[in-house]
Parts: C-alpha cells; structure tokens; sequence
C-alpha cells in the first residue's frame, strides 16, 4: 500500500512572529522557515507504517513554489521515499489544495492518506476533511494512535470528552493531532541520501484546478498585549477580586 503525506512550509514554530507595519499580512522576510509540526507527525507515522510492514511507500505531496523544496527534502531526509511538488503560489486556499490532493491520490493510487490536522500558520484544519469528502473516502480526524490490519484502521481521536476508538475501512484519510508520536531528527546519512531521493514536479495546470482565491484577507494585526498581573497578600484578599474585580465568582 502507497501512504500520500500532504506537507506544507510554515514559519518556524519557534520564531516570533512579526506583523507588516500596513497590516496585510505577517512578515516573512530573512524568517526561518520550517516542516509544519503537525506535518512532521503525520509524515512519522506514514514511515513507522511503512517499517512495520504496513506499506510499501512513503509519498510526500506539497503545493507551492521552488521555495519550499527545502523543506520538503527535510521530510525525505526523515525517510519518506520520493516526493511531489505541485508548482504553484505558496498561499492556495485549503479548498484547492483538497482538490490538488484529490488528482495525486488517484493518480498514485494511494491506499491512505495521512495528514496534519491543520498549519500552524493558517490553522484553518480543512484541507484533510475537505480532501475526504471529494473523494468519497471515510476520514478520521485528530488521530492519537493509528493501527493498520488488512483493509481496515483502527483509529484513537482525540476529543472534546477524552478519546473515541473508531473503525474505518481503507483507503482512508487521516488527520494527526500532538499525542499520535514523536517525529524523528534526520541523521546525516539520511540527509545526504534525500539529495538523490526522487522530487517530481507538476505544473498546477495538469492538475485541471482552478487556484483562484476566493478569499481576500482585510487586514493582519498583533494580539493586545496583557497588562501586568498582581500579587496578593492572602487568600481573603484573592477572593476579594476575584468576586468584586473580575467579578468571575
């Protein structure tokens, strides 16, 4: 069975984030960037199946221009087989790269496709359920664990009221949340090796979707900053604001 992991290049999840002074958008000028964490699980547990004998092959799929090859040799360097670039403007809504997504899996006749659950930049958590729903395949969402046996999963989500063990028969989508594993860090050898790993690209044209955005973004702006917290004397006196204060008891 062929594994498809969607990846996408995001700010890195340790760097400041800094908002253009007119307001349109975050600055990404001489900022790090990075594998979207949720990416990086999601592309784990594809490689885990595959060295449990699960699958047969790991297939990185990304939407975007040359800039994000970078990144997505890193994911070959953590040991996915070969990867695909679809040759596009870095910012394509979710709902075109559900669509985009729809012509790779059924081009590479995937069995299973495992995804982030959302970016962490746009953290729309979209792309996965959309993708689903295009191709007529059961989806489970925020997975915690993942057990492969035959043409079925078995999937752990994580949830609102704690955790729901689901059943799904493949081929299947799967969204990855925090719990699901711990990715590796790729070893020189591998990323020596992942400059000579297979990188495809495809022109957005011969994937038959429209990219036009559908959404305009009005304006971009920081969050408040938090004034200063007090200390109090006692108990008593905690109790006192609390209830006349912030008036929250």
């Amino acid at each position: 069975m062929k594994i498809l992991v969607p990846v996408k290049r995001v700010i890195d999840a340790y760097v400041s984030i800094r908002v253009k002074s007119d307001g349109s958008g975050v600055d990404t000028d001489n900022v790090k960037m990075s594998l979207n964490p949720f990416c990086e699980i999601a592309l784990e547990e594809a490689i885990r199946l595959r060295e449990a004998g699960s699958a047969s092959e790991v297939v990185l799929v990304s939407v975007g221009s040359a800039e994000i090859d970078t990144v997505i040799r890193s994911g070959l360097a953590m040991g996915a087989d070969r990867a695909i670039r679809i040759d596009a403007d870095n910012d394509v809504e979710p709902l075109a790269i559900a669509k985009i997504l729809k012509h790779v899996v059924e081009t590479e006749e995937a069995g299973l496709v495992i995804a982030g659950k959302q970016s962490i930049d746009g953290d729309n958590n979209q792309t996965g359920q959309m993708l689903a729903a295009l191709l007529g395949w059961p989806q489970a969402t925020f997975a915690s664990n993942v057990e492969l046996d035959g043409d079925s999963a078995k999937v752990t989500r994580e949830i609102d009221g704690g955790l729901e063990t689901i059943s799904l028969s493949l081929p299947a989508v799967v969204t990855t949340d925090l719990r699901l594993n711990e990715p590796r860090y790729p070893t020189l050898p591998n990323i020596m090796k992942a400059k000579k790993k297979p990188l495809d690209v495809l022109a957005l044209a011969d994937t038959g979707v429209d990219a036009s955005k559908r959404q305009t973004i009005l304006s971009v702006s920081p969050p408040e900053e938090r004034s200063a917290g007090i200390i109090v004397g006692s108990v008593e006196e905690l109790v006192d604001k609390l209830r006349n204060e912030a008036k929250v008891i």
